[in-house]
Protein backbone atom coordinates (compact mmCIF):
# COMPACT_ATOMS: atom_id res chain seq x y z
CA UNK A 1 0.00 0.00 0.00
CA UNK A 2 1.28 3.47 -0.83
CA UNK A 3 1.41 5.23 2.55
CA UNK A 4 1.33 8.65 0.92
CA UNK A 5 -2.20 8.00 -0.32
CA UNK A 6 -5.16 8.36 1.98
CA UNK A 7 -8.27 6.59 0.78
CA UNK A 8 -11.09 9.00 0.07
CA UNK A 9 -13.99 6.59 0.42
CA UNK A 10 -15.37 6.50 3.93
CA UNK A 11 -17.19 3.45 5.32
CA UNK A 12 -20.98 3.53 5.53
CA UNK A 13 -20.66 3.21 9.31
CA UNK A 14 -19.14 6.69 9.33
CA UNK A 15 -22.39 8.10 7.96
CA UNK A 16 -24.41 6.03 10.41
CA UNK A 17 -22.56 7.67 13.30
CA UNK A 18 -22.50 11.16 11.76
CA UNK A 19 -26.23 11.15 11.01
CA UNK A 20 -26.74 10.01 14.59
CA UNK A 21 -25.32 13.38 15.63
CA UNK A 22 -27.59 15.21 13.18
CA UNK A 23 -30.80 13.85 14.74
CA UNK A 24 -29.52 14.37 18.29
CA UNK A 25 -28.32 17.95 17.74
CA UNK A 26 -31.58 18.93 16.02
CA UNK A 27 -33.51 17.83 19.11
CA UNK A 28 -30.98 19.23 21.60
CA UNK A 29 -30.67 22.72 20.07
CA UNK A 30 -34.43 23.00 19.72
CA UNK A 31 -34.87 22.26 23.43
CA UNK A 32 -31.90 24.45 24.39
CA UNK A 33 -33.51 27.38 22.59
CA UNK A 34 -37.04 27.01 23.93
CA UNK A 35 -36.53 25.66 27.46
CA UNK A 36 -36.17 29.00 29.30
CA UNK A 37 -38.90 30.60 27.17
CA UNK A 38 -41.28 27.71 27.91
CA UNK A 39 -40.66 27.79 31.66
CA UNK A 40 -41.25 31.57 31.85
CA UNK A 41 -44.27 31.64 29.52
CA UNK A 42 -47.64 31.87 31.24
CA UNK A 43 -49.70 28.73 31.75
CA UNK A 44 -52.45 30.17 29.56
CA UNK A 45 -49.99 30.28 26.64
CA UNK A 46 -48.65 26.76 27.17
CA UNK A 47 -45.78 27.46 29.55
CA UNK A 48 -45.14 26.71 33.22
CA UNK A 49 -45.68 30.29 34.37
CA UNK A 50 -42.51 30.60 36.47
CA UNK A 51 -40.20 33.62 36.75
CA UNK A 52 -37.55 34.40 34.16
CA UNK A 53 -34.91 34.04 36.89
CA UNK A 54 -36.06 30.47 37.58
CA UNK A 55 -36.24 29.81 33.84
CA UNK A 56 -32.66 30.99 33.30
CA UNK A 57 -31.46 28.84 36.20
CA UNK A 58 -33.15 25.70 34.86
CA UNK A 59 -31.87 26.30 31.33
CA UNK A 60 -28.33 26.76 32.67
CA UNK A 61 -28.64 23.50 34.61
CA UNK A 62 -29.79 21.69 31.48
CA UNK A 63 -26.76 22.93 29.55
CA UNK A 64 -24.27 22.34 32.37
CA UNK A 65 -25.23 18.76 33.15
CA UNK A 66 -25.24 17.72 29.50
CA UNK A 67 -21.63 18.91 29.24
CA UNK A 68 -20.45 17.23 32.44
CA UNK A 69 -22.16 13.87 31.95
CA UNK A 70 -19.96 12.67 29.02
CA UNK A 71 -17.03 12.26 31.43
CA UNK A 72 -18.95 9.61 33.36
CA UNK A 73 -20.44 8.11 30.22
CA UNK A 74 -16.95 7.80 28.77
CA UNK A 75 -15.70 6.00 31.87
CA UNK A 76 -18.58 3.53 31.58
CA UNK A 77 -17.64 2.84 27.94
CA UNK A 78 -13.98 2.45 28.85
CA UNK A 79 -14.45 -0.24 31.49
CA UNK A 80 -18.00 -1.56 31.88
CA UNK A 81 -20.30 -1.50 28.87
CA UNK A 82 -19.57 -1.70 25.17
CA UNK A 83 -19.79 1.74 23.53
CA UNK A 84 -22.50 0.65 21.08
CA UNK A 85 -24.85 -0.20 23.92
CA UNK A 86 -23.99 3.11 25.62
CA UNK A 87 -24.86 5.10 22.49
CA UNK A 88 -28.16 3.30 21.83
CA UNK A 89 -29.19 3.52 25.48
CA UNK A 90 -28.24 7.21 25.53
CA UNK A 91 -30.45 7.95 22.51
CA UNK A 92 -33.40 6.18 24.12
CA UNK A 93 -32.93 7.96 27.47
CA UNK A 94 -32.83 11.34 25.73
CA UNK A 95 -36.02 10.45 23.88
CA UNK A 96 -37.74 9.49 27.14
CA UNK A 97 -36.52 12.75 28.69
CA UNK A 98 -38.04 14.87 25.94
CA UNK A 99 -41.24 12.80 26.18
CA UNK A 100 -41.38 13.68 29.88
CA UNK A 101 -41.18 17.37 28.93
CA UNK A 102 -44.07 16.78 26.51
CA UNK A 103 -46.26 15.87 29.50
CA UNK A 104 -44.56 18.16 32.04
CA UNK A 105 -46.74 20.37 34.22
CA UNK A 106 -44.42 20.91 37.18
CA UNK A 107 -40.83 21.84 37.95
CA UNK A 108 -40.22 18.31 39.24
CA UNK A 109 -40.96 16.90 35.79
CA UNK A 110 -38.57 19.43 34.24
CA UNK A 111 -35.84 18.18 36.56
CA UNK A 112 -36.65 14.60 35.57
CA UNK A 113 -36.27 15.61 31.91
CA UNK A 114 -32.91 17.27 32.64
CA UNK A 115 -31.63 14.20 34.50
CA UNK A 116 -32.70 11.77 31.75
CA UNK A 117 -31.30 13.91 28.93
CA UNK A 118 -28.03 14.52 30.82
CA UNK A 119 -27.49 10.79 31.47
CA UNK A 120 -28.43 10.01 27.87
CA UNK A 121 -26.05 12.66 26.52
CA UNK A 122 -23.29 11.32 28.74
CA UNK A 123 -23.67 7.82 27.30
CA UNK A 124 -24.03 9.11 23.75
CA UNK A 125 -21.81 12.07 22.98
CA UNK A 126 -18.13 11.16 23.31
CA UNK A 127 -18.74 7.45 22.79
CA UNK A 128 -20.29 7.86 19.34
CA UNK A 129 -17.23 9.87 18.28
CA UNK A 130 -15.03 7.13 19.71
CA UNK A 131 -16.82 4.46 17.66
CA UNK A 132 -16.56 6.62 14.56
CA UNK A 133 -12.82 7.03 15.08
CA UNK A 134 -12.34 3.27 15.34
CA UNK A 135 -13.71 2.84 11.81
CA UNK A 136 -10.50 4.23 10.30
CA UNK A 137 -7.16 2.45 10.02
CA UNK A 138 -5.03 5.44 9.03
CA UNK A 139 -4.69 8.35 11.41
CA UNK A 140 -4.39 10.79 8.50
CA UNK A 141 -8.03 10.08 7.65
CA UNK A 142 -9.28 11.10 11.08
CA UNK A 143 -9.02 14.89 10.79
CA UNK A 144 -10.98 14.91 7.56
CA UNK A 145 -13.54 12.45 8.94
CA UNK A 146 -14.20 14.47 12.09
CA UNK A 147 -14.38 17.73 10.12
CA UNK A 148 -17.13 16.21 7.97
CA UNK A 149 -18.81 14.76 11.07
CA UNK A 150 -18.88 18.33 12.42
CA UNK A 151 -20.84 19.40 9.36
CA UNK A 152 -23.43 16.73 10.19
CA UNK A 153 -23.56 18.16 13.74
CA UNK A 154 -24.23 21.64 12.38
CA UNK A 155 -26.90 20.40 9.98
CA UNK A 156 -28.72 19.24 13.09
CA UNK A 157 -28.29 22.47 15.03
CA UNK A 158 -29.27 24.55 11.98
CA UNK A 159 -32.40 22.47 11.43
CA UNK A 160 -33.42 22.82 15.07
CA UNK A 161 -32.88 26.57 15.53
CA UNK A 162 -34.02 27.64 12.06
CA UNK A 163 -36.99 25.40 11.32
CA UNK A 164 -38.21 23.23 14.20
CA UNK A 165 -38.50 26.14 16.65
CA UNK A 166 -40.87 27.86 14.20
CA UNK A 167 -43.38 25.10 14.96
CA UNK A 168 -43.83 26.44 18.50
CA UNK A 169 -46.18 29.16 17.21
CA UNK A 170 -48.61 26.66 15.66
CA UNK A 171 -47.98 23.47 17.64
CA UNK A 172 -47.21 24.82 21.10
CA UNK A 173 -44.23 23.94 23.29
CA UNK A 174 -45.36 20.49 24.38
CA UNK A 175 -45.84 19.06 20.91
CA UNK A 176 -42.41 20.34 19.88
CA UNK A 177 -40.95 18.47 22.87
CA UNK A 178 -42.78 15.39 21.58
CA UNK A 179 -41.23 15.92 18.12
CA UNK A 180 -37.78 16.05 19.76
CA UNK A 181 -38.54 12.77 21.51
CA UNK A 182 -39.58 11.20 18.20
CA UNK A 183 -36.32 12.40 16.60
CA UNK A 184 -34.33 10.59 19.30
CA UNK A 185 -36.31 7.37 18.98
CA UNK A 186 -35.81 7.46 15.18
CA UNK A 187 -32.12 8.10 15.85
CA UNK A 188 -31.93 5.00 18.06
CA UNK A 189 -33.70 2.84 15.46
CA UNK A 190 -31.36 4.14 12.73
CA UNK A 191 -28.26 3.37 14.80
CA UNK A 192 -29.38 -0.07 16.03
CA UNK A 193 -30.54 -1.23 12.59
CA UNK A 194 -27.21 -0.23 11.01
CA UNK A 195 -24.82 -1.63 13.62
CA UNK A 196 -23.54 -4.22 11.14
CA UNK A 197 -21.92 -1.43 9.14
CA UNK A 198 -19.69 -0.64 12.14
CA UNK A 199 -17.79 -3.93 11.88
CA UNK A 200 -16.09 -4.65 15.21
CA UNK A 201 -15.88 -0.98 16.26
CA UNK A 202 -17.47 -0.42 19.65
CA UNK A 203 -18.35 -4.04 20.35
CA UNK A 204 -16.14 -4.07 23.45
CA UNK A 205 -15.19 -1.39 25.97
CA UNK A 206 -12.59 1.02 24.60
CA UNK A 207 -9.82 -0.37 26.82
CA UNK A 208 -9.77 -3.57 24.71
CA UNK A 209 -10.81 -2.01 21.39
CA UNK A 210 -7.83 0.20 20.64
CA UNK A 211 -7.10 0.91 16.99
CA UNK A 212 -3.49 0.56 15.78
CA UNK A 213 -2.52 3.00 13.02
CA UNK A 214 0.04 2.21 10.33
CA UNK A 215 1.28 -0.97 11.98
CA UNK A 216 1.38 -4.59 10.94
CA UNK A 217 -2.06 -6.02 11.61
CA UNK A 218 -2.38 -8.20 14.69
CA UNK A 219 -5.12 -10.64 15.54
CA UNK A 220 -8.08 -9.53 17.56
CA UNK A 221 -7.10 -11.73 20.47
CA UNK A 222 -3.53 -10.35 20.47
CA UNK A 223 -4.88 -6.80 20.59
CA UNK A 224 -7.12 -7.62 23.51
CA UNK A 225 -4.39 -9.39 25.49
CA UNK A 226 -1.97 -6.55 24.83
CA UNK A 227 -4.25 -3.67 25.80
CA UNK A 228 -6.47 -5.12 28.51
CA UNK A 229 -4.13 -4.87 31.49
CA UNK A 230 -1.36 -2.71 30.07
CA UNK A 231 -0.25 -0.02 32.57
CA UNK A 232 0.10 3.59 31.47
CA UNK A 233 3.62 4.32 30.23
CA UNK A 234 5.46 7.62 30.59
CA UNK A 235 4.59 8.28 26.94
CA UNK A 236 0.91 7.64 27.70
CA UNK A 237 1.05 10.12 30.56
CA UNK A 238 2.64 12.77 28.35
CA UNK A 239 -0.05 12.30 25.74
CA UNK A 240 -2.73 12.60 28.42
CA UNK A 241 -1.01 15.81 29.56
CA UNK A 242 -1.18 17.11 25.98
CA UNK A 243 -4.91 16.37 25.82
CA UNK A 244 -5.53 18.12 29.15
CA UNK A 245 -3.46 21.15 28.12
CA UNK A 246 -5.34 21.57 24.84
CA UNK A 247 -8.61 21.19 26.76
CA UNK A 248 -7.59 23.98 29.16
CA UNK A 249 -6.85 26.30 26.24
CA UNK A 250 -10.19 25.34 24.76
CA UNK A 251 -11.83 26.86 27.84
CA UNK A 252 -10.40 30.22 26.73
CA UNK A 253 -11.64 29.66 23.19
CA UNK A 254 -15.19 28.72 24.19
CA UNK A 255 -15.42 31.47 26.79
CA UNK A 256 -14.84 34.23 24.22
CA UNK A 257 -16.74 32.32 21.52
CA UNK A 258 -19.95 32.05 23.51
CA UNK A 259 -19.61 35.58 24.86
CA UNK A 260 -19.49 36.97 21.31
CA UNK A 261 -23.21 36.29 21.01
CA UNK A 262 -23.99 38.72 23.82
CA UNK A 263 -22.81 41.97 22.17
CA UNK A 264 -24.18 40.82 18.81
CA UNK A 265 -27.62 40.33 20.35
CA UNK A 266 -27.84 43.07 22.95
CA UNK A 267 -25.54 45.78 21.56
CA UNK A 268 -25.97 45.38 17.82
CA UNK A 269 -29.24 43.45 17.95
CA UNK A 270 -32.69 44.84 17.42
CA UNK A 271 -36.04 44.31 19.06
CA UNK A 272 -38.73 45.94 21.13
CA UNK A 273 -37.11 45.33 24.50
CA UNK A 274 -34.95 47.85 26.34
CA UNK A 275 -32.08 45.35 26.33
CA UNK A 276 -31.53 45.86 22.59
CA UNK A 277 -29.45 48.90 21.67
CA UNK A 278 -30.17 48.63 17.93
CA UNK A 279 -26.70 49.77 16.82
CA UNK A 280 -26.83 47.86 13.53
CA UNK A 281 -29.03 47.97 10.45
CA UNK A 282 -30.60 44.52 10.11
CA UNK A 283 -32.52 45.31 6.92
CA UNK A 284 -31.75 43.68 3.59
CA UNK A 285 -33.95 45.58 1.17
CA UNK A 286 -37.41 45.35 2.70
CA UNK A 287 -36.61 42.20 4.73
CA UNK A 288 -35.98 42.67 8.45
CA UNK A 289 -33.47 39.95 9.32
CA UNK A 290 -34.22 38.31 12.71
CA UNK A 291 -31.35 38.62 15.18
CA UNK A 292 -31.56 34.87 15.79
CA UNK A 293 -30.33 34.27 12.23
CA UNK A 294 -26.85 35.03 13.55
CA UNK A 295 -26.96 31.49 14.99
CA UNK A 296 -28.09 30.10 11.67
CA UNK A 297 -25.22 31.77 9.82
CA UNK A 298 -22.72 30.10 12.14
CA UNK A 299 -24.24 26.71 11.37
CA UNK A 300 -24.31 27.33 7.61
CA UNK A 301 -20.65 28.39 7.52
CA UNK A 302 -19.63 25.34 9.57
CA UNK A 303 -21.58 23.03 7.26
CA UNK A 304 -19.87 24.54 4.22
CA UNK A 305 -16.38 24.53 5.72
CA UNK A 306 -16.46 20.97 7.10
CA UNK A 307 -15.46 19.14 3.87
CA UNK A 308 -13.08 21.95 2.85
CA UNK A 309 -11.11 21.92 6.08
CA UNK A 310 -11.27 18.14 6.18
CA UNK A 311 -9.55 17.92 2.80
CA UNK A 312 -7.03 20.58 3.88
CA UNK A 313 -5.97 18.56 6.94
CA UNK A 314 -5.60 15.45 4.79
CA UNK A 315 -3.39 17.31 2.31
CA UNK A 316 -1.26 18.71 5.11
CA UNK A 317 -0.91 15.24 6.63
CA UNK A 318 0.61 14.02 3.37
CA UNK A 319 3.53 16.44 3.70
CA UNK A 320 6.89 15.09 4.94
CA UNK A 321 6.50 17.13 8.14
CA UNK A 322 2.92 15.95 8.57
CA UNK A 323 -0.19 17.85 9.60
CA UNK A 324 -0.27 21.01 11.68
CA UNK A 325 -0.16 20.12 15.37
CA UNK A 326 -3.22 20.37 17.60
CA UNK A 327 -1.51 23.10 19.61
CA UNK A 328 -1.13 25.21 16.47
CA UNK A 329 -4.74 24.56 15.45
CA UNK A 330 -5.91 25.59 18.92
CA UNK A 331 -3.81 28.75 18.71
CA UNK A 332 -5.18 29.54 15.25
CA UNK A 333 -8.76 29.07 16.46
CA UNK A 334 -8.15 31.46 19.37
CA UNK A 335 -6.60 34.04 17.02
CA UNK A 336 -9.60 33.90 14.67
CA UNK A 337 -12.06 34.50 17.52
CA UNK A 338 -9.86 37.43 18.60
CA UNK A 339 -10.22 38.92 15.12
CA UNK A 340 -14.00 38.47 15.39
CA UNK A 341 -13.90 40.91 18.31
CA UNK A 342 -11.69 43.26 16.26
CA UNK A 343 -14.41 43.18 13.58
CA UNK A 344 -17.02 44.09 16.23
CA UNK A 345 -15.01 47.10 17.37
CA UNK A 346 -14.36 48.29 13.82
CA UNK A 347 -18.04 47.76 12.97
CA UNK A 348 -19.12 50.08 15.75
CA UNK A 349 -16.48 52.68 14.92
CA UNK A 350 -17.32 52.77 11.21
CA UNK A 351 -21.09 52.38 11.57
CA UNK A 352 -21.64 55.18 14.11
CA UNK A 353 -24.69 53.43 15.52
CA UNK A 354 -25.94 52.12 12.15
CA UNK A 355 -23.51 49.27 11.53
CA UNK A 356 -23.99 47.42 8.26
CA UNK A 357 -25.25 43.85 8.54
CA UNK A 358 -22.23 42.75 6.51
CA UNK A 359 -20.01 43.55 9.50
CA UNK A 360 -22.16 41.25 11.63
CA UNK A 361 -21.83 38.60 8.94
CA UNK A 362 -18.03 39.03 9.06
CA UNK A 363 -18.10 38.44 12.83
CA UNK A 364 -20.06 35.21 12.30
CA UNK A 365 -17.67 34.05 9.58
CA UNK A 366 -14.55 34.68 11.69
CA UNK A 367 -16.14 32.90 14.67
CA UNK A 368 -17.09 29.96 12.47
CA UNK A 369 -13.66 29.67 10.84
CA UNK A 370 -12.06 29.67 14.30
CA UNK A 371 -14.50 27.00 15.42
CA UNK A 372 -13.86 24.80 12.39
CA UNK A 373 -10.07 25.07 12.68
CA UNK A 374 -10.19 24.03 16.30
CA UNK A 375 -13.33 22.29 17.54
CA UNK A 376 -13.77 19.25 15.24
CA UNK A 377 -10.12 18.35 15.77
CA UNK A 378 -10.62 17.66 19.46
CA UNK A 379 -12.23 14.26 18.94
CA UNK A 380 -9.66 13.36 16.29
CA UNK A 381 -6.79 14.48 18.53
CA UNK A 382 -8.05 12.49 21.51
CA UNK A 383 -8.88 9.40 19.46
CA UNK A 384 -5.32 9.35 18.10
CA UNK A 385 -3.49 10.09 21.35
CA UNK A 386 -5.55 8.67 24.19
CA UNK A 387 -4.45 5.33 25.68
CA UNK A 388 -7.13 2.68 25.16
CA UNK A 389 -7.91 2.43 28.88
CA UNK A 390 -8.99 6.06 29.15
CA UNK A 391 -10.11 6.98 25.64
CA UNK A 392 -13.81 7.21 26.50
CA UNK A 393 -13.04 9.19 29.65
CA UNK A 394 -10.92 11.71 27.75
CA UNK A 395 -13.47 11.99 24.93
CA UNK A 396 -16.00 12.83 27.64
CA UNK A 397 -13.56 15.25 29.30
CA UNK A 398 -13.35 17.36 26.14
CA UNK A 399 -16.89 18.88 26.40
CA UNK A 400 -16.25 19.96 30.02
CA UNK A 401 -14.33 22.94 28.63
CA UNK A 402 -17.65 24.30 27.37
CA UNK A 403 -19.18 23.85 30.82
CA UNK A 404 -16.48 25.96 32.47
CA UNK A 405 -16.60 28.49 29.65
CA UNK A 406 -20.34 28.97 30.17
CA UNK A 407 -19.70 29.63 33.87
CA UNK A 408 -17.00 32.22 33.19
CA UNK A 409 -18.20 34.24 30.22
CA UNK A 410 -21.28 35.82 31.90
CA UNK A 411 -18.97 37.33 34.52
CA UNK A 412 -16.67 38.77 31.85
CA UNK A 413 -19.63 40.06 29.87
CA UNK A 414 -21.02 41.78 32.96
CA UNK A 415 -17.73 43.67 33.30
CA UNK A 416 -17.78 44.79 29.66
CA UNK A 417 -21.50 45.48 29.27
CA UNK A 418 -22.14 49.10 28.36
CA UNK A 419 -24.33 51.31 26.19
CA UNK A 420 -21.50 53.82 25.72
CA UNK A 421 -19.81 53.34 22.30
CA UNK A 422 -16.43 54.62 23.49
CA UNK A 423 -16.39 52.21 26.42
CA UNK A 424 -17.60 49.36 24.19
CA UNK A 425 -14.83 49.94 21.68
CA UNK A 426 -12.15 50.22 24.34
CA UNK A 427 -13.33 47.23 26.41
CA UNK A 428 -13.78 44.84 23.52
CA UNK A 429 -10.67 46.16 21.82
CA UNK A 430 -8.61 45.27 24.89
CA UNK A 431 -10.28 41.85 25.07
CA UNK A 432 -9.50 41.24 21.38
CA UNK A 433 -5.84 42.14 21.94
CA UNK A 434 -5.56 39.81 24.96
CA UNK A 435 -7.15 36.90 23.09
CA UNK A 436 -4.93 37.34 20.01
CA UNK A 437 -1.80 37.61 22.18
CA UNK A 438 -2.73 34.41 24.02
CA UNK A 439 -3.18 32.68 20.67
CA UNK A 440 0.22 33.90 19.46
CA UNK A 441 1.91 32.75 22.68
CA UNK A 442 0.45 29.26 22.22
CA UNK A 443 1.46 29.26 18.53
CA UNK A 444 5.11 30.07 19.26
CA UNK A 445 5.22 27.79 22.32
CA UNK A 446 3.87 24.90 20.26
CA UNK A 447 7.39 23.94 19.10
CA UNK A 448 8.12 22.66 22.58
CA UNK A 449 4.58 21.50 23.35
CA UNK A 450 4.46 19.38 20.19
CA UNK A 451 6.85 16.99 21.91
CA UNK A 452 4.00 15.97 24.23
CA UNK A 453 1.80 15.10 21.26
CA UNK A 454 4.55 13.08 19.59
CA UNK A 455 5.83 11.28 22.71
Amino acid sequence: MNTSTVKSKRPFGFYVCSLGFTFERAAFYTVKYMLAIWIATSVAKGGLGLTDVKAASMAASFLAWTYIAPVFGGYVADYWLNPRLCVALGMILMGIGYAVAWQAHSIGMVWLMIILVAIGTGLFKGNLSGINGLLFNDERELNEAFSIQYSFVNVGSFTGTTFIVLLIASWGFNLVFLLCAVLMFVDAIWFICNMRSLGDAGKKPFKVDQRKFNTVATTKKEKENEEKNKPLTSGDKKRIAAIILVTLFSVIFWMVWYMAYMPVYYYFGHGDGADFLNRANWMIGSFDVPTSYFDSMNAIVCIALGPIFGRLWTKLAERPQGDMSMFKKTALGIIFIGFAYVAMVLADMVGHGHTSLWWIALVAILMSVGEMVFSPMGNSFITKLAPAKVMGLLLGFWPIAVFFATLIYPQVYALLKTSNPARFQMGYGILAAIVIILGLILWFASRKLDALEKS
